[in-house]
């Protein structure tokens, strides 16, 4: 049985993973001080991209036998891509890694229980956006109607103490919903992504996107029938029904005459700029994703494209004196190279001082659902990051992702500094300060 299933596994990595991909790798180790997982595992080889090619390129070799612990070093894999701009040889990490887990979940017998869960979060949850907004329905209930209130009061997250703190992080959700659609001077068309989680648990961040980049000039369109990007789906061995997200909103965004296709959520954007990779060369899906990729842009940098610092900069002037620092979304640095546009505009903003936070490259230990799945690790990337933003004394976090925000005010419960500290969206904070709210 045991032989039996190693070669099944075997033949799975020979089938999904990329051998070329695999050679790439020169075993230098320029990845392992940015491997967030080396670092917080006492620098142990399995936990780093090197060790993890090496082992990838062992199973399909036939070299090692699939075991419990091979599947734990692929798990504990972030996905950040922070190896990746670190790498001289130019190794595409995150491809090897999604194709990695693909083969696993090709390989691997589900339990019930699993292929469940899966079925539900990929086949309905986050590949139908109405079906999205009806389970935030529940949580907007869940909030209002005294059952929150409830429910930390008898101490019920006490058995669940993986999501006791993630459960206070939760935003509180607006009952209606903005209407994508306004038109305003155009010096720029853009058409925008509004995601699965931004536009129903972040829609007032949605909502502030838009009316910035309408103060700008810009007019502002969102195509209906979008879905989730696929992110999720693909990091989770899921690669079938990422493609199928892909197609739905290629066919969303098809022949629209925009200059940009913008996005405010790090993981989504590298997810969209990636999307010609999910089809063969020639097909014409890959065209449509070709053309879909060329108009990807992050707020951020649309924000800085559009004259957002000249509108900070008129603003009335202020002592500077509250401390703001930013957390990068390391999809949108690694894959994306968004790193200049951020800083600059928290830089310009008045009445705050800008302080860079060490480490601000390295992941917070969000990486989608990972604090969910793996929340020992999790934690210990958490805390050394906190321990990092207390260093800068700043009582504003910033960052550009929603999973990277949760995470972020994760710490702040965690450290007891929700009366002092804060983490928000960074469209939130430039919006905040234009509008005055």
């Amino acid at each position: 049985m045991v032989e039996k299933q190693a070669e099944k596994f075997r033949q799975s990595f020979v089938t999904h993973v990329n051998e070329d991909r695999l050679m790439d790798c020169m075993r230098c180790g320029f990845c392992l001080p940015a491997c967030p997982t080396y670092i917080e595992s006492g620098y142990d080889e399995t936990q780093s991209p090197r060790g993890r090619i090496a082992l990838m390129k062992a199973v399909q070799d036939g070299m090692v036998k699939w075991d419990s612990s091979i599947g734990e070093a692929f798990d504990l894999c972030l996905g950040c891509r922070a190896c990746e701009p670190a790498c001289p040889a130019g190794v595409q990490y995150g491809t090897l890694i999604e194709e990695t887990r693909d083969a696993v979940n090709f390989a691997k017998d589900q339990s019930w229980k699993e292929k469940v869960v899966r079925k539900v979060a990929f086949d309905h949850l986050f590949a139908n956006q109405k079906k999205m907004k009806t389970a935030v329905k529940l949580v907007t209930f869940y909030q209002k109607s005294g059952l929150q209130k409830a429910a930390r009061k008898i101490g019920f997250f006490d058995l669940f103490p993986s999501i006791k703190t993630m459960e206070k992080t939760l935003p509180h959700l607006p009952k209606s919903r903005a209407e994508y659609i306004r038109h305003g001077p155009a010096k720029a068309k853009v058409a925008f992504f509004t995601g699965c989680l931004m536009d129903t648990m972040f829609n007032e961040t949605n909502r502030n996107t838009i009316e910035l980049l309408e103060r700008l000039g810009c007019e502002v369109i969102a195509p209906k029938n979008q879905q989730c990007c696929g992110a999720l789906q693909g990091h989770s061995g899921e690669m079938d029904r990422a493609k199928r997200n892909a197609i739905s909103n290629l066919v969303a965004f098809d022949r629209m005459e925009v200059d940009y296709v913008v996005n405010n959520a790090g993981g989504c954007g590298a997810f969209l700029s990636e999307y010609d990779r999910l089809f063969e060369v020639d097909n014409e899906l890959h065209r449509k994703a070709k053309e879909f990729v060329a108009k990807q842009i992050d707020i951020s940098s649309l924000l800085f494209k559009m004259g957002i610092i000249d509108e900070l900069e008129k603003l009335p002037s202020q002592e500077s004196s509250k401390i703001i620092t930013y957390q990068d979304s390391c999809h949108l640095r690694n894959v994306n190279g968004v790193i200049h546009e951020p800083r600059a505009i928290l830089q310009s903003i008045k009445g705050s001082t800008f302080k860079e936070m060490k480490g601000a490259d390295l992941c917070c230990g969000s990486a989608g659902i990972y604090n969910l799945l793996q929340p020992k690790m999790a934690n210990k990337i958490l805390d050394s990051k906190m321990n990092e933003v207390q260093k800068t004394k700043a009582v504003v976090i910033i960052t550009t992702n929603p999973g990277c925000l949760l995470q972020m005010k994760a710490g702040i419960e965690r450290e007891n500094l929700s009366s002092t500290v804060r983490a928000v969206h960074l469209v939130d904070y430039v919006y905040e300060q234009i509008v005055k709210v």
